[in-house]
């Protein structure tokens, strides 16, 4: 049994979907929130969804390339957590504009700006949503992700850099 306060956790693959459920076209993104590229993906992946007219749908998997990014793990836990409440994609968005600034207090300080509990965005609160974040990542194990941003298109990994009309010009061919 759950206490009223704590959200059920999810390992649901396509947990943080952006646009429309059912659309005909997935973009599934492996994504490092400390990472970059991810960072520099993030707009263009967004606005493809935003202007597909309900044809593109992208889900988001956490790969923290934590030997890398020392602060990826504790940002991936923080936008799980803020995602049990409805705000996964605006914590992603605060993430990314903040790169450098991923401390626990700064992550408690993101909470506070969306609203949230901050108490619930880092340490043992956060811990709860490990395995959300691991099934992510496992699952980018099995499909030897070499990095990120790595995205799969229908099924199929995408190659090449990821430009609006180069990605445009894969979910419109039937």
């Amino acid at each position: 049994m759950t206490s009223p306060d704590l959200p059920e956790v999810s390992t649901d693959p396509d947990r943080h979907v952006l646009g429309e459920p059912g659309a005909p076209v997935t973009i599934v993104e492996y994504g490092d929130l400390e990472c970059p590229h991810s960072r520099d993906a993030e707009p263009v992946l967004r606005r493809l969804v935003e202007e597909s007219g309900g044809r593109v749908r992208l889900v988001w998997r956490h790969f923290p390339l934590f030997q890398v990014h020392p602060h990826a793990l504790a940002a991936a836990l923080a936008a799980e957590a803020a995602g049990a409440h409805g705000q996964f994609w605006p914590m992603q968005q605060l993430l990314f504009a903040h790169q450098d600034a991923l401390t626990d207090d700064d992550l408690v300080g993101y909470a506070r700006e969306l609203g949230l509990d901050p108490e619930q965005i880092v340490g043992a609160p956060a811990d709860r949503y490990a395995r959300s974040v691991q099934t992510d990542y496992e699952s980018g194990i099995e499909l030897d992700v070499p990095g990120t941003p790595t995205l799969v298109v229908d099924g199929v990994p995408y190659q090449g850099r990821i430009t609006l009309e180069d990605l445009r010009a894969v979910v419109d061919t039937p």
